[in-house]
C-alpha cells in the first residue's frame, strides 16, 4: 500500500535499538488528547480516542498486522474493540446531557459513586478479569492474567468516565500500575512511556474532578408539599 496511509502502517523508528511503529506512536498520542478532553468534559474526548483506539488495535494483533515485537497482547488488542463499543455509549450521553444542558455547560457533573456502584465495579473487576484470564491464556496471549486486569479494568475505567463517576481515575491509575511493567517486558515501548504518562496525568484528573464534585451542590428532588400547604 502506498501513499500516507501506507505510511502510516509500515513506517517505524528505533527505540533504543528496537524497531517500534509510528501508529503505536500515533494512537497513544491521540489516547493522551481524547484523556485531555476528557479531564476538560469535552464530548470530543469520544471520537478521538475511538482514532486512537483503531490504530492501537492493529499494533497489539502483532499476528495479522505484522508487527515487529515478538509477543502478542490479545487483551490489549480485545480491549480497543470494547474502547470503541463503550466509546460509542459515552459519546451518546456525554451529547445528550450537553444538549439538555443548553450546550453552555461542560458534558458531565463529576460526583463519587455510591457505595452501591463501587460494589458493582469491584465486583464487575473479579469476575471479568477471573472470566477473561482464561480466554486469553487459551489464546496464547503474553502475561495473560495482567492483560486480563488491564482489558477489563479499562472498560470499567471508560465506563466510570461515560457516568461521570470520580472513581474511574483511581481505576486508570491501578491499570497503569500494571500495564507498564508488562508493556516494557513486551517491547511496546511508546505504549509503556505513555502508560507512565497517563499514570502522572490521572493523578491530576482525579484531583480536578474531585475539585470540581465539591464545588457542585448535590441535586436533590423537592419534597412534595403535604395536603394542608398544598391548599393554604
Amino acid at each position: 500500500m502506498t501513499g500516507p496511509l501506507g505510511w502510516l502502517l509500515d513506517a517505524q523508528v528505533h527505540v533504543a535499538g528496537s524497531p517500534v511503529l509510528v501508529r503505536e506512536i500515533v494512537g497513544n498520542v491521540f489516547g493522551l488528547a481524547s484523556a485531555l478532553l476528557g479531564l476538560r468534559r469535552v464530548v470530543w474526548a469520544w471520537p478521538v480516542g475511538m482514532i486512537g483506539n483503531a490504530l492501537l488495535f492493529t499494533v497489539f494483533l502483532g499476528g495479522v498486522f505484522a508487527t515487529p515485537q515478538a509477543h502478542d497482547l490479545y487483551g490489549q488488542a480485545g480491549r480497543q474493540v470494547f474502547f470503541f463499543a463503550v466509546s460509542v455509549y459515552g459519546w451518546w450521553r456525554w451529547s445528550r446531557n450537553r444538549r439538555s444542558g443548553g450546550g453552555e455547560h461542560p458534558a458531565v457533573t463529576p460526583r463519587w459513586a455510591t457505595w452501591r456502584e463501587r460494589l458493582g465495579l469491584l465486583a464487575a473487576a473479579a469476575v471479568g478479569t477471573a472470566a477473561a484470564y482464561p480466554v486469553l491464556a487459551a489464546l496464547g496471549s503474553w502475561g495473560p492474567l495482567p492483560d486480563a486486569w488491564i482489558l477489563v479494568g479499562s472498560l470499567l475505567a471508560t465506563y466510570g468516565m461515560a457516568r461521570g463517576w470520580v472513581e474511574f481515575w483511581l481505576i486508570w491509575i491501578a491499570v497503569d500500575a500494571v500495564g507498564v511493567p508488562l508493556l516494557l517486558q513486551g517491547g511496546f515501548y511508546p505504549s509503556a512511556a505513555m502508560y507512565l504518562v497517563y499514570g502522572g496525568f490521572c493523578l491530576a484528573g482525579l484531583y480536578a474532578w474531585w475539585r470540581t464534585s465539591r464545588a457542585t451542590p448535590p441535586s436533590r428532588t423537592p419534597i412534595p408539599p403535604t395536603y394542608s400547604e398544598a391548599v393554604a
